[in-house]
């Protein structure tokens, strides 16, 4: 009874120190018709973030197809890639990973993520990672194949309070 106790009051006081994994819970990505990109924001900060994609070891060999992304925060402070892919140096092969450095706003903590695929090759990625200067990295969990043409991915921001994020 006693060691029950310890360890239930270990595993609460760890909940307080330790309060958030850097991953967002795995859920299924979705489609987002109405996804805008915002315009540029001029009088943001400008920071460099290093996202990681990895394919999916059932995604096709490998894509031709035109990969989008966009990501930001709970206060409205949005990074766009308009193209991420190409072809003539293999990105995007099945089980690789691409490391990129993308500018943008500095945002807090990030909540959401959004990738665009255009094309008739198909692709699958595993995994999106997002490292920046200001927050913890995040890493979002697909492995489906992106649909054609449609924003598709997560938007966690709402599940946290504001205050949470800061």
């Amino acid at each position: 009874m006693v060691n029950a106790l310890s360890f239930l009051l270990l595993l609460f006081a760890a909940s307080i120190f330790f309060p958030e994994a850097s991953s967002i819970t795995p859920s299924q990505p979705h489609l987002l018709k109405s996804f805008k990109i915002k315009p540029n924001q001029t009088n943001a900060r400008s920071c460099t973030y290093t996202v990681t994609i990895k394919t999916s070891c059932s995604s096709t060999s490998y894509t031709r197809d035109q990969v989008s992304l966009a990501f930001g925060d709970a206060y409205g402070y949005e990074v766009y890639a308009a193209r991420l892919d190409d072809p003539h140096s293999r990105t995007f092969e099945r089980c690789s990973t691409d490391t990129f450095q993308i500018r943008g706003p500095c945002t807090y903590q990030i909540c959401y993520l959004y990738l665009l695929r255009v094309g008739s090759d198909g692709w699958k990625p595993d995994n999106v990672k997002i490292y920046g200067p200001n927050a913890k990295g995040v890493t979002f969990y697909y492995n489906f194949f992106l649909p054609n043409g449609v924003w598709f991915g997560f938007n966690h921001c709402n599940r946290k309070s504001v205050s949470a994020i800061m």
